[in-house]
């Protein structure tokens, strides 16, 4: 059985019958993990492996484990700093910053994978504007140029601990001050004022990038309907002119901004997969989940299903063999400067 284009999420700590019962329908392609999902790392192992058992190939289990106030898992995991303070690094030293956004990239990708989890959706690459607090300190920089420089070690040292990045939220969500979890932000740039926004972009796509996610924000100078549900966004921009090659995910559906956005989830995710994407999210609604699974016809393009199987995690180390490692003693020395946290302030200036 092939990977569909949606990806749920679970009631609890462990696959119950419904779950279960959902997990195997052909339309499910993954599982997004939050933290009523979380007890400890062994009930995590043991949850993960419960989810990749369901089918063949195993389904994508994903989650937002950026750092700073959005990091699902925390007892028993290293408490990550939030992107502006890399940033804020940086700013003080280049080298320094990007040697710390590559090992808290390899950390953060490190201990998810020796648990199961195949795909963080991290690292965020918005421009901060000093605008957006759904954004705020998760922005690395205000700078298209260090975003880029910073995102693109952050996901070489997630590269290095076998998982495969997604940067977000396409093409922007920086400039905007209403929160796309409640509402549907609108953007009045037109594109070719949003050459700093896509820049960062453009250097992660000719590095390899693996996966994007795309905003529910409107830009209407661009096109009538928000990013996510947007052939001109994703087709023409995204794939055509920036040349990605890589899985689409469209923003979590459930969200205030899609649903202001494009009517009923069963019409907005046939929306977003005609305009492109490949995965569509779909959180803390199971009402909807059921709807999807029952009236949701469209058949994925052969392509669209390759993409995603290229998402599952490499083989990694085992959290014991994991701690052994000299690159985990360096990120937490590193780690631990991070502590005693300055005041994050860069030089202008819900997750998933």
């Amino acid at each position: 059985m092939s990977l569909g284009p949606l990806m749920i999420d679970l009631q609890g700590t462990s696959v119950t019958t419904q779950d279960a019962e959902l997990l195997r329908n052909p339309l499910v392609g993954g599982v997004i993990l939050f933290t009523r999902n979380y007890a400890d790392p062994e009930q995590l192992t043991q949850l993960v492996a419960a989810i990749h058992g369901q089918r063949s190939p195993p389904l994508i289990v994903a989650v937002d484990h950026e750092g700073g106030r959005v990091q699902r898992f925390r007892q028993g995991f290293s408490r990550l700093p939030p992107a502006r303070r890399i940033g804020h690094e940086f700013d003080q030293d280049a080298h320094a910053g990007v040697e710390l956004a590559r090992r808290m990239g390899w950390l953060m990708a490190a201990e998810l994978r020796a648990h199961g989890v195949d795909i963080s959706f991290a690292p965020c690459v918005d421009l901060d504007y000093g605008v957006s607090e759904v954004i705020g300190d998760r922005a690395f920089h205000s700078r298209p140029q260090a975003v880029g420089q910073l995102a693109a070690a952050y996901m070489h040292g997630m590269r290095d601990a076998g998982m495969a990045a997604t940067a977000k939220h396409f093409p922007a969500h920086g400039a905007v001050v209403a929160d796309s979890h409640l509402t549907l932000p609108v953007d009045r740039r037109g594109l070719a004022d949003l050459g700093d926004d896509l820049a960062p972009y453009r250097r992660l796509i000719a590095n390899g990038l693996p996966a994007v996610m795309v905003a529910h924000v409107l830009f209407p100078a661009v096109d009538s309907a928000p990013a996510s549900l947007s052939g001109r966004w994703i087709r023409d921009v995204l794939r055509g002119q920036l040349g990605f090659q890589g899985v689409v995910f469209a923003d979590d559906l459930s969200m205030g901004g899609a649903a202001a956005a494009y009517g009923d989830v069963v019409t907005r995710a046939r929306q977003a997969l005609t305009a492109g994407c490949d995965m569509l999210p779909v959180c803390n609604n199971r009402a909807s989940v059921i709807a999807l699974l029952e009236q949701l016809d469209v058949e994925p393009e052969p392509a669209s299903r390759l993409r995603l199987v290229r998402l599952h995690g490499r083989e990694s180390a085992s959290r014991q063999e994991l701690t052994a490692m000299p690159e985990w003693s360096r990120s937490q020395e590193l780690l631990a400067r991070c502590v005693a946290a300055p005041a994050l302030k860069l030089e202008a200036g819900k997750d998933i």
